[in-house]
């Protein structure tokens, strides 16, 4: 197995402080979630919400139900896909068998209750006319937050789907930077949860005055 290595700081140095104060996560490189019409759903992702397929393949045999088994789904050789969902990130697909699984509750824990992407506006306004045409069913334009619209909808497997926008960023959203709040507004929050004030100052590390 190829070893990892990274650059190394000490405890006291710029490059430690910087890594405390930003996420330590880079981004989604994929989200997986669970069809048994792959064909179907590929149609939807590539047409109808605007993907780009970028790889296609079946899990190698021994990783369903033998002991290679990894956190796969428990059956052999099952189509796996992966769709680019834009700014170096991925939407994956399971293709289980047909009556082999019940469809989930996305409300239930654990479970998903919706994804949603970041579009532009020009796709915001292409996006509904290719569900209009369709005549599929959506909710929306709503603005959720100041100048931040979505629409919802279901995808074919009955995967509730979200559309954003933020019209006047244009074609370069900022994602995070239209859900900022005021640091007070988010403290009043967390003190529901906790009156630590050590904790509170730690998860307030992201917010500005």
């Amino acid at each position: 197995m190829a070893t990892i290595t990274a650059a190394k700081t000490s405890p006291g140095s710029d490059a430690a402080g910087a890594a405390d104060a930003a996420p330590r996560t880079r981004g989604i490189h994929h989200l997986a979630l669970n069809t048994d019409d792959m064909k179907m759903t590929a149609d939807y992702y590539v047409d109808v919400v605007g993907m780009k397929l970028v790889h296609a393949m079946k899990i190698p045999t021994g990783l369903g139900t033998g002991e290679g088994n990894r956190g796969n789904p428990p059956f052999e050789n099952l189509r796996h896909y992966f769709f680019d969902m834009g700014q170096d990130s991925l939407l994956a697909f399971f293709e289980m068998p047909k009556g082999a699984k019940e469809k989930g509750d996305r409300d239930a824990l654990a479970g998903m209750q919706h994804v949603a992407f970041s579009v532009t506006p020009d796709e915001f306004e292409a996006i509904q006319q290719r569900l209009k045409a369709r005549g599929d069913d959506f909710l929306g334009p709503i603005e959720i937050l100041p100048d931040l619209y979505s629409i919802y909808f279901f995808d074919p497997n009955g995967i509730r789907l979200e559309a954003c926008c933020h019209p006047k960023e244009g074609a370069h959203p900022n994602v995070v930077g239209g859900v900022a709040q005021s640091r007070a507004v988010a403290r009043a929050e967390l003190e529901t949860l906790s009156d630590d004030p050590a904790w509170l100052e730690k998860r307030l590390a992201g917010f500005k005055d």
